[in-house]
């Protein structure tokens, strides 16, 4: 098997597979006979065929592993179902970045309240034996609770998350009562879901992203040397309004049926984007840097990819738009967004929201200052940023009363080695021992070096089809990790195969190909390895 090395730190650039392959996976006595199921599990245990250092030459300590030949059958048969019936279920929590202390008997609620979407087809499987539903239940087959971790757990500090069914059927709940007090006097948190089936069995413990404690917004001038406050461009969003400082008159920027709506229940996380004038709608080339007021952006989606048009953020101060202003935008800042074009001597049109609409308003010019100009309270909006993180497993492949957590969750892939092994080591969190590395329905030669490391034994391509010799065609693999009792994790990374030009050996006598054959498919291979196409992950 003929192996690249990595084009860029942490970004593998090929993985090739051609006649060589041919040769090294067959007996040198017959170069001939027909190869088996090999891979490079099936490599002699000797010190030459096992890796021993990662691609930064690292000693990779700790035990390879793989399951036995029986259990891997057994496993490769589910893991094959799960592949082709996607019966994963999705646990997604969405929070904001920062939290507002609460100080004496007040209680200033987390906002947007932390929200948990429940998604995928496997939460409307039928239930397995110990999960039998009573006769007319119908709805969400778990119940939720959401606090702070480190919390005791009790009920004044939980609160029970209602799901209810929504269109696109995800299951939705949302925290909305949720609060941090000034006897806490940690500077960050994490919020802590705990998943309970009806019968009374755990599913699991959810953990967010760190959020961070603040007392109060910052008034002032931001600067660019203390950036934990301010909002990046391609940073995720949340906008919402309140008017005369009510709670329960609370509306967040949504999106139902195609459109963005002001919302009383839900919030969507949007990408804020540092718009160029001269691209079209849609088009976001890359702009690094951190977001001011003054700036042309746009507001996406990030659930459905729906776009507002490229508006000019302004900051707000007393119910006016700042015009002269492009300090760094800040978490919990009061915000505008004028629509561009206006024609001169025109203040410009807003951003606003009338009940559950979201329309344009038309500001007038403030009598006293020409560079501000007067909104009303449905055109002020403030701004937070937002967090999201997800787990996907599956249990279809086995019953268990274990719980389902901790979820591992994948963040890059490193590939190393060359000649007939290759390693790929995956970052992320949440790993242990008793999981191993799966490449489609192929498992991987497995060992756990920490819980943010397991490195792997890359599979030989002909564990993936007999005629890998002839493939034309680059072969993508999902890659996923199982747990010991077969509990099933996908992932959003994928790896990818691709072949070396090789010609079918034609009958005796046959007529030989073509002088120019070569050179096409050589410089067909030329252009596959110019634009990194041989190996890629994809998310």
């Amino acid at each position: 098997m003929k192996m690249g090395t990595a084009s860029q730190t942490g970004v593998p650039s090929v993985i090739k597979y051609g006649r060589l392959i041919w040769l090294d996976a067959c007996s040198p006595a017959d170069p001939l006979a027909p190869p088996g199921p090999l891979t490079h599990l099936s490599l002699p245990d000797s010190s030459e065929a096992r890796p021993h250092s990662g691609a930064d030459g690292r000693s990779l300590s700790g035990n390879w592993t793989r399951s036995s030949p029986e259990r891997a059958a057994v496993l490769r048969e589910g893991v094959r179902q799960c592949l082709q019936q996607q019966c994963e279920r999705t646990v997604r929590i969405l929070h904001a970045k920062v939290a507002q202390k609460s100080y004496g008997n007040e209680k200033r609620f987390f906002c947007p309240p932390p929200c948990v979407y429940l998604a995928g087809p496997g939460w409307r499987v039928k239930p397995v034996q110990g999960q039998a539903h009573q006769a007319g239940e119908t709805g969400p087959t778990v119940c939720g609770y959401m606090g702070l971790d480190g919390a005791s757990g009790s009920t004044a500090e939980t609160q029970k998350l209602n799901f209810e069914e929504q269109p696109d059927s995800r299951e939705f709940g949302c925290a909305k009562t949720l609060y941090i007090s000034d006897a806490d006097k940690r500077k960050h948190f994490r919020l802590v879901l705990r998943l309970v089936h009806r019968g009374g069995r755990e599913l699991g413990t959810f953990h967010s992203r760190l959020i961070k404690v603040i007392s109060k917004p910052s008034q002032k001038k931001q600067s660019l040397k203390n950036t934990d406050l301010c909002i990046s461009s391609g940073s995720k969003v949340s906008l919402f309004n309140r008017l005369r400082s009510q709670t329960v008159s609370t509306r967040y920027l949504s999106v139902e049926d195609g459109a963005f709506v002001a919302s009383a229940r839900q919030w969507a996380a949007v990408t804020l984007h540092l718009a160029d004038e001269h691209c079209s709608q849609g088009d976001f080339p890359p702009r690094e840097g951190y977001v001011r007021y003054g700036s042309l952006v746009q507001l996406v989606c990030t659930v459905t990819g729906i776009t507002l048009p490229p508006m000019i953020i302004r900051k707000v101060a007393k119910q006016c738009a700042l015009l002269d202003v492009d300090e760094p935008i800040s978490q919990l800042h009061k915000c505008a967004f004028q629509f561009p074009g206006d024609p001169p001597g025109v203040v410009g049109t807003y951003l606003c929201l009338a009940t559950d609409k979201v329309v344009q308003f038309q500001a007038s010019p403030c009598p006293k200052e020409a560079n501000r100009a007067l909104l009303n309270d449905s055109s002020c909006w403030t701004i937070i940023g937002t967090e999201s993180v997800e787990f996907s497993f599956s249990t279809s492949l086995v019953w268990t009363r274990e719980p389902v957590t901790p979820v591992p969750l994948i963040s890059t892939l490193e590939l190393s080695g060359g000649g007939d092994v290759a390693t790929l080591e995956l970052h992320g969190e949440n790993f242990h021992a008793g999981l191993k590395v799966w490449f489609g329905d192929v498992e991987a030669e497995t060992m756990y070096r920490s819980p943010r490391s397991l490195v792997c034994v890359v599979p030989d391509i002909a564990a993936f089809g007999s005629d890998w010799r002839w493939l034309r065609t680059p072969i993508t693999v999902p890659v996923s990790l199982v747990r010991a009792d077969g509990l099933f994790y996908p992932s959003t990374f994928s790896f990818t195969y691709t072949p070396e030009y090789s010609a079918r050996p034609g009958p005796p006598g046959a007529p030989e190909p073509a002088a120019d054959a070569d050179a096409l498919l050589e410089s067909i291979h030329h252009e596959f390895t110019r634009t990194n196409f041989h190996l890629f992950i994809q998310t």
